[in-house]
């Protein structure tokens, strides 16, 4: 059932794979994302339509969305409309704005994904940003179309972090490091579900996986906010 908070959440990975974007030196199936991320237009993920991409850093959950008039909504973005949006999204923070820079040619570090989040006449647009030098996730984004133009509902920077669509919701996963760490081999990861409700994203369940302990993967229902 997807009501209530005590639903387990989605069977996730053992600790060993690397998730996202940002955990590209770990695996070979990284190594191919990494590759995509500057070499294709478009690929597949979630259950939406996987798009480019970066990320960085935590921030707001069921904020006031802010528009970002100058970029109207369409079918579908790419790399470059991403980043205007972005760009002319005040909710942004500056230091994110300063990682939209071209990585290769006009290769732009953005991933994008497309799914329906919040029951919207339009898909929403999931937006990660991440570094160039090491695919690092610095930001996550989610913009719903209202009125003809992009609506930011949900942001959150703080890296390492990625923003996915698993069957309806909204996936974010933190790699945990410990000091001494290398960027390519976390601790762990805390991976959190978001589900719209009410005209917000509201956390539903939460899953902290220790990659150094077999079966280390706890599972805990979110509380209400």
């Amino acid at each position: 059932m997807r009501g209530g908070l005590t639903e387990p959440g989605p069977t996730r990975p053992a600790p060993t794979p690397v998730r996202g974007i940002f955990q590209a030196a770990s695996t070979a199936a990284v190594v191919l994302a990494a590759l995509a991320l500057f070499v294709s237009a478009c690929a597949t993920g979630g259950t939406g339509t996987r798009d480019e991409g970066p990320a960085h850093a935590v921030a707001g959950v069921g904020a006031t969305p802010s528009a970002a008039p100058s970029v109207m909504a369409s079918p579908r973005m790419d790399r470059t409309a991403a980043v205007d949006l972005l760009k002319s999204d005040p909710k942004v923070s500056e230091a994110v704005k300063r990682d939209l820079k071209p990585c290769v040619a006009d290769q732009y570090p953005v991933d994008l994904f497309y799914g329906d989040l919040t029951g919207g006449s339009a898909e929403d647009v999931v937006v990660n940003v991440v570094t160039c030098a090491d695919l690092v996730g610095v930001g996550s984004y989610v913009y719903r179309e209202e009125g003809g133009s992009y609506q930011n509902v949900f942001q959150t920077e703080e890296p390492p972090v990625y923003a996915e669509i698993d069957r309806g919701d909204l996936v974010v996963t933190k790699q945990v490091y410990e000091k001494g760490d290398p960027v390519s081999a976390p601790s762990g990861e805390n991976v959190v579900t978001y589900r719209w409700t009410a005209g917000r994203f509201a956390a539903v369940y939460r899953t902290h996986s220790d990659y150094s302990e077999v079966g280390g993967t706890e599972s805990t229902p979110a509380p209400d906010s």
